[in-house]
């Protein structure tokens, strides 16, 4: 007899597990982010103090793109063992690694206490910090997709995503409220390390949240029907990431276009940006930090919007606004920067953050909907996290490089455009899925929620009933 279905989650259940996920999504991207505006900051004085400043600060940022280098590496750990286990353990424990790496690099001695060890360490930790969001992505939005209504998959999985602009808002807020009140000496003496170690109160938080929420239900029907699959003599179970290359091979290339303008895009406004203000305008660093802090929260406040405006139009319409959008906001981007006007600035952070999000927040459902259940958490997690170490990791070094290079903002522009064309690229090749099934679990599982096959590229969205 063939095991039961998941009983579908009650709302309160549902809300419950969006909050576990928005507060963890949150604590990890708090650390992550907080090391990046450190590296633009303060980490080439403390760790590289021997070079140019602007060679530091490349060498910063290189330390600060190993963290992506650990990613994928995490996205195949993780997504391996989530696939096997659930998604909840795995969370936990991606959870613990960050928050751990963080509060370490708070306790380091820098380049003048112990020399050449010193970066060494803050690279060790950032790889840490790296392999742990590797896991936690995926596992945090499948949480989420896999307990909500199909018809609001895109609303509700879009929430875990705003534990980005939280995580950036949290970080830079702490930032901007330390060198308000800090004196340049103070900061560099002893201040920056004061949001590392809060990254430790912050983990007992989120883990006290983490666990108290239940397993994905259509993950343990999946389970489930594994292991009547076995019992009654079926062929056994591939590893994920077996399937993963043999059945969604197109899938994994898609997320992995899609990322690229999203990615790169997020890198240069909120960390690249730092650089810019502060070296080539020669600005106050707080100008900078206080245009991202109040962008990242209309960032947000729109995700949800945008995440809701998925399940109306589907995945790809919206993702394309924000593709083709962050690619035609670069030059009046840079522009109103160059006024060296705090409410210029605001306003290019503010507006390519909005379309930004247009691409992050379908993101999750969308990623999710891709890939079938038992290979799910490794399909999702390696076409994101790859795909990071081609987008996200190089972002703010090669902005920097060119800027060093050129002496021009013109090449960063058209270097985010380039990036937004490979992702309209993805686009078209992608399907649309929106409505899809995720109890389907076969293999090539491509079923909407009412029965009729998930669309190929350029065929028509089923409508909602």
């Amino acid at each position: 007899m063939a095991p039961a279905a998941a009983a579908p989650p009650t709302s309160a259940s549902l809300r419950r597990v969006v909050a576990a996920s928005l507060i963890g999504t949150t604590i990890e991207w708090y650390d992550f982010f907080l090391y990046g505006a450190a590296a633009a900051l303060v980490f080439n004085q403390l760790f590289f103090p021997d070079s140019d400043p602007l060679v530091g600060t490349l060498l910063a940022f290189l330390t600060y793109a190993v963290g992506f280098a650990a990613r994928p590496v995490g996205a195949l750990v993780f997504g391996h063992y989530g696939d096997r286990l659930g998604r909840k353990k795995l969370l936990v424990v991606s959870l613990l690694l960050m928050g751990g790496a963080t509060f370490a690099i708070g306790l380091l001695p820098t380049h003048a206490a112990i020399g050449s060890v010193a970066p060494l360490l803050l690279t060790a930790l950032r790889l840490v910090q790296g392999f742990a969001l590797g896991g936690e992505w995926g596992g945090a939005v499948l949480l989420v997709s896999e307990h909500g209504d199909a018809r609001r998959r895109g609303f509700w999985a879009s929430w875990p995503q705003t534990g980005a602009p939280a995580g950036q808002l949290l970080a830079t807020g702490v930032l901007a409220a330390l060198t308000a009140l800090l004196s340049d000496d103070a900061f560099l003496s002893w201040g920056w390390r004061v949001p590392f170690l809060l990254s430790g109160a912050l983990v007992v938080v989120g883990l006290w949240v983490r666990v108290s929420v239940d397993e994905s239900p259509v993950f343990r029907a999946a389970v489930a029907r594994a292991e009547s699959r076995r019992g009654g003599g079926g062929e056994p179970e591939r590893a994920p990431l077996v399937g993963v290359v043999r059945h969604h091979w197109r899938d994994v290339l898609v997320a992995m276009g899609c990322r690229m303008a999203e990615n790169i895009s997020y890198y240069v406004i909120t960390a690249f940006i730092l650089v810019y203000v502060t070296n080539e305008l020669d600005l106050s660093r707080q100008t900078a930090l206080n245009a991202v802090l109040v962008a990242s929260a209309v960032h947000f406040a729109v995700i949800p919007l945008w995440g809701a405006l998925s399940d109306r139009l589907g995945r790809r319409p919206v993702y394309l606004v924000g593709a083709a959008g962050v690619g035609l906001w670069m030059f009046p981007f840079f522009a109103l920067l160059d006024t060296g006007h705090f409410g210029a600035v605001l306003l290019a952070v503010t507006v390519g953050l909005v379309l930004h999000g247009a691409m992050y927040a379908p993101q999750a459902a969308f990623f999710a909907e891709l890939f079938a259940t038992r290979m799910r958490y490794s399909g999702a997690s390696i076409g994101a996290q790859f795909s990071s170490v081609a987008a996200g990791a190089p972002a703010p070094m090669i902005a920097t490089a060119l800027l060093a290079g050129h002496g021009s903002s013109t090449p960063i522009a058209l270097y985010v455009i380039a990036a937004a064309v490979l992702t309209v690229v993805a686009l078209a090749c992608a399907r649309e899925t929106r409505m899809r099934d995720l109890g389907d679990v076969g293999a090539e599982a491509g079923r909407a929620v009412d029965g009729s096959a998930v669309e190929g590229p350029g065929e028509p969205v089923q409508p909602q009933r």
